[in-house]
């Protein structure tokens, strides 16, 4: 059974995510995509994305949750989410 995980950058552009979800889907077995905003009320402040989901094969090695993790993180210290 594979792995989901709800991934959330609070104020993150929609082409920020995109760029995230097209990067994570170059990681062979990882599927990732979007996931709509669920908020009925517009605001300039939050995302237009709800987030991302990320899933991984239940046999993924270590080196590709590290991979994984490596490129969360490297959007995460360049947008400061």
């Amino acid at each position: 059974m594979e792995t989901k995980e709800k991934i959330e950058f609070a104020g993150l552009p929609l082409a920020v995510y995109r760029e995230i979800v097209a990067h994570l889907r170059q990681v062979e077995g990882v599927k990732a995509d979007l996931i709509p905003q669920s908020s009925q009320k517009f605001d300039y402040n939050q995302s237009q994305i709800g987030g991302l989901w990320i899933s991984l094969p239940p046999n993924s090695s270590s080196e590709k949750k590290q991979r994984v993790q490596q490129i969360l993180a490297f959007y995460q210290n360049r947008y400061g989410v």
